[in-house]
């Protein structure tokens, strides 16, 4: 399932064509999305213009002058193409859809400055809803949301406070969304990498008897900031799914660590990186360097 960096590449590439734009035609070609889409989903986004289309953890939120919010998720394979005046955007061909994936364009957006957004989901798990601005904070969806990991207010007292007397383990604390928003298992694995802890020391660990910060924190919240930040700049990380809106695919994931990279070298040590399964996922970390 793409990450936050997969998603706020998505919006970056996105928001050129949809901020300040109108949908002057929406299509909706199959309503069976993870949750079905509304009947006056069309009716309501005829018309509107995208004041701002932001990321909160995994979703995409578009701000419509209607007063509503368009909440859009890209579930575990979904994925935006973006055409311009009925043409491929710059990018390499080689990444853009083909014909034979048309059958999972499920939702198209027909903007006004001439850009035609398709979302595209072969697995159907993706979802798109609308909601009134003024009740988001109720959203389901979204208000047990953590704190955003990029956001000025996420830092080692916050994330401290959060594990601050949990069992579970630090790997299994940090994937909780209610934690921290937005990250899962390839750049926790990734982070905990970077700040030299074991995805299997408990979550306490990192806070006092009192919920106060120390060192491993500390380090913990630098790791996640400087592994997204990262990620980000190389367009995200293209496993199965994820492809930028231009159609190519991203590049984190020739940087990779230790994720998916059991039985090789550690590049700081002389271990080697061991997998185990957590919580149902697949962990990776260097035993020796890990601690």
């Amino acid at each position: 399932m793409p990450e936050l960096p997969e998603v706020e590449t998505v919006r970056r590439g996105l928001a050129p064509a949809m901020e300040g734009a109108r949908f002057a035609k929406v299509e909706v070609r199959h309503r069976g999305l993870r949750w079905p889409i509304a009947k006056d989903f069309e009716k309501r986004l005829q018309g509107q213009k995208v004041e701002g289309l932001g990321r909160r953890a995994k979703y995409l939120l578009a701000d419509l002058s209607s007063g509503d919010v368009l909440l859009m998720h890209l579930g575990m394979s979904g994925s935006f193409r973006l055409r311009q005046n009925g043409r491929q955007p710059l990018g390499d061909p080689r990444y853009f859809a083909t014909a034979k994936d048309d059958k999972h364009d499920h939702v198209v957006f027909r903007m006004s400055g001439g850009a035609t957004v398709t979302f595209n989901d072969p697995r159907r798990f993706g979802s798109m809803k609308l909601v009134p601005r003024g009740k988001l904070d109720e959203e389901p969806l979204l208000r047990a949301l953590g704190p955003e990991p990029l956001g000025n207010a996420f830092d080692a007292a916050m994330l401290a406070q959060a594990c601050a007397g949990k069992k579970t383990s630090l790997k299994a604390a940090v994937s909780d969304q209610r934690v921290v928003a937005g990250l899962g298992n390839i750049y926790v694995c990734e982070a905990l990498f970077r700040a030299r802890l074991s995805p299997k020391r408990q979550a306490s660990t990192i806070a006092d008897r009192a919920g106060k910060p120390n060192a491993r924190a500390a380090a913990l919240v630098e790791a996640i900031k400087a592994v997204l930040h990262d990620a980000i700049k190389a367009g995200g990380s293209s496993l199965r799914d994820h492809r930028r809106a231009d159609g190519s695919l991203g590049d984190f994931q020739h940087n990779f660590q230790v994720y998916d990279r059991e039985g090789e070298p550690c590049p700081h040590c002389k271990g080697k990186i061991k997998r185990i399964v957590q919580t149902g996922r697949s962990t990776f970390y260097c035993p020796k360097c890990q601690k």
